[in-house]
């Protein structure tokens, strides 16, 4: 039996952050029922400036199995990288606070790691077996063209960079980070595949049921394709020869 730990990143969700994670707290209680022994749910703030680090101790405080973590400044890699560090757990992962991603993959990505031999494993929304629901065409065309110039400029081969649903062994947490999986923002989450891929870690891809939450989306894309044409640069610098 693997333990782990779930890490959600939030900043500013006071209206939906106890909805969610008692929706995610019920589901592993009841496909996970050792609890307490085996895993946790973390809630990273990072940087909220509304109810939502009082809400999440609130949580806490009435959930065993939950825990906050306070990050003061923003920035999702920066987030999970503090989760992950103070962690102990066998396993160490993330998924968005709108539960994106259907829950029962979760099971899936638990059994590539606990039982199948994998080392990573990340949904992907491009996938033929992928189902993507409520996604816009814009979003869908920017994601698109995204992965795409990641696979040419980095010479990688995973399908979907940007899908936060990722899992791995925390024991190559230290070597990702040190490969080049350093970013503060959201491109951390790509540079986990790209580090791992160069490392040669056994990386399973994960087909999944994807619904959009475009209307709470807080993601301006003019900014992050800036942000993240600029740290895809300095991560090219990081590739082995």
């Amino acid at each position: 039996m693997l333990t782990f730990d779930v890490t959600i990143p939030v900043l500013n969700e006071e209206a939906t952050l106890k909805r969610q994670v008692r929706t995610l707290h019920q589901f592993l209680c009841e496909h996970f029922p050792e609890r307490q022994r085996q895993w946790q749910i973390v809630i990273a703030d990072n940087g909220s400036t509304d109810a939502t680090p009082r809400l999440a101790l609130e949580l806490s405080e009435e959930l065993p199995e939950v825990q906050l973590v306070r990050v003061p400044e923003k920035g999702v890699g920066l987030a999970l990288k503090t989760s992950w560090s103070q962690s102990e757990a066998d396993i160490v992962g993330y998924m968005d606070l709108d539960l994106a991603t259907d829950l029962p993959h979760f099971i899936q990505a638990y059994n590539a790691l606990a039982t199948e031999g994998y080392d990573l494993v990340y949904g992907t929304r491009l996938h033929p077996r992928s189902r993507v629901v409520g996604r816009t065409l814009k979003r869908e065309i920017t994601s698109r063209v995204f992965n795409f110039i990641v696979r040419h400029y980095l010479g990688t081969h995973f399908s979907d960079g940007m899908c936060g649903f990722k899992w791995l062994l925390r024991k190559h947490v230290p070597a990702l980070i040190a490969g080049g999986a350093v970013s503060n923002g959201w491109f951390f989450s790509t540079e986990l595949l790209a580090v791992a891929e160069w490392q040669g870690l056994k990386m399973c891809e994960l087909p999944v049921r994807w619904t959009d939450d475009a209307a709470n989306s807080k993601v301006n894309i003019p900014k992050l394709a800036r942000q993240y044409l600029k740290a895809m640069a300095v991560l090219k610098k990081q590739k082995p020869q």
